[in-house]
């Protein structure tokens, strides 16, 4: 049996749906630049966190720099994908780093992220 295809779907949905994209990239590189922040200042909490992660403080150094450039590819259209793609493999490692080492309790920001970036991912991919 054929569903009839509505014809009451509002005619803006696309531009909507990108303005909804565009400010959670924006809050999103805004939140991750924050963290590259504080890990590239040497925030004791960050110090403290990659110390018991076991892999020393050039990890510290290389994640925020992975950031950095994530914050910077979702603000750019021809590379948002890309940004969000590896936000999500970032955000991937944090969460298991969290879960492994650091503590669920620890982990939420990391999930969210996680979420965020493969929601970005998802549409913003080529088609």
């Amino acid at each position: 049996m054929a569903y009839p295809i509505p014809n009451n779907i509002p005619r803006n949905t696309g531009k909507t749906l990108n303005a909804i994209l565009w400010a959670m990239q924006i809050l999103v590189a805004l939140a991750i630049l924050a963290a590259a922040g504080a890990k590239l200042a040497g925030s004791p909490k960050m110090v403290e966190e990659f110390q018991k992660i076991g892999l020393g403080q050039w990890f510290r150094h290389v994640t925020a720099v992975l950031e950095v450039a994530v914050a910077l590819a979702l603000v750019f259209p021809r590379t948002a994908f890309y940004g969000a793609a590896l936000l999500a493999l970032v955000m991937s490692g944090a969460v298991v780093a969290h879960l492994a080492v650091l503590g669920v309790a620890t982990a939420m920001p990391a999930v969210v992220l996680l979420i965020l970036a493969g929601t970005i991912a998802c549409f913003r991919r080529a088609r």
